[in-house]
């Protein structure tokens, strides 16, 4: 029997590129993962990285077994029934739209299908929203989602870790998102005694 496979989706907020590197941190890992892009995230993507909205070319070299893609309106795939939901459910970036259209369970595309898929069948659902500044809005939808039970990252780097570049950054925050979802990676920055001033 396959094990169990892990759902990421992009939303269209800006950084795209802690989506990126979740999907490959997943891949290089082994783990079975399916893929989702909104069309606003693939316009951003190109926009912020000039990459390609395809993840199989972000990970060269990777199956179809080990990395699946979906369209955002292929409403009838396998992560858009309770019959086949994922082990855990990222979205990452999450756009503020998208973060209050799952918290109305409104389903007009396959990302918010699947995050209500999994509300209903209470398996973990991650979200790193990634807008500034928020406004009360998103903050009612965030709590509602958390009060739900979903798991809200935000895509906060820390400094304690003494980070050397911008990777180490989105290293963090993708570390703690999969955290949040229960995958069990190790961390690759943790908080020692040490690092206090």
């Amino acid at each position: 029997m396959s094990r169990p496979r892990l759902l990421v989706a992009l939303t269209g907020a800006s950084g795209t590129v802690y989506g990126v590197r979740l999907v490959q941190r997943l891949v290089e890992a082994g783990e079975p993962v399916d893929v989702v892009l909104s069309e606003a995230a693939g316009r951003v993507l190109a926009v912020e990285h000039g990459l390609a909205p395809d993840p199989r070319t972000w990970c060269p070299g990777s199956s179809a077994e080990a990395l699946g893609v979906y369209g955002p309106k292929d409403i009838m795939a396998p992560p858009a029934s309770g019959s086949r939901a994922p082990r855990a459910m990222l979205v990452v970036p999450c756009s503020m739209g998208t973060a209050a259209r799952i918290a109305a369970g409104i389903s007009s595309n396959l990302i918010e299908r699947c995050a209500d898929v999994m509300l209903k069948e209470r398996r973990p659902l991650v979200l790193v929203p990634r807008e500034s500044p928020l406004s009360s809005l998103h903050l009612r939808n965030l709590l509602q989602l958390a009060e739900a039970g979903v798991a809200i990252v935000p895509a906060m780097p820390a400094f304690y870790t003494h980070p050397r570049d911008l990777e180490d950054m989105i290293a963090f925050v993708v570390d703690r998102a999969l955290q949040s979802a229960g995958v069990d990676l190790p961390l690759r920055h943790v908080w020692r005694q040490e690092s206090a001033p």
